[in-house]
């Protein structure tokens, strides 16, 4: 997994906690950059319908591989 650190951090801010996990090699192949990750996280963990300020929605902050390098658009 080139590029990325191999985890995900979450923060629950209704309940003050914050946990580590393994970001999966699978999905890194699936879905390209941040971007994509992104929107696999949305797509599986927001249902539908979800209120935009609501605790079942989620705020997304992710990093592509080539962040921090002097790739152009990085």
């Amino acid at each position: 997994m080139f590029g990325f650190m191999g985890k995900i951090l979450r923060v629950d801010l209704s309940n003050s906690k914050i946990a580590e996990e393994p970001l999966k090699e699978q999905d890194c192949k699936m879905f390209l950059g941040g971007s994509g990750l992104a929107t696999k996280y949305l797509w599986d963990e927001v249902p539908k319908g979800a209120d935009p300020l609501g605790p079942d929605n989620a705020l997304i902050f992710m990093t592509g591989p080539l962040t921090g390098t002097e790739s152009p658009s990085a």
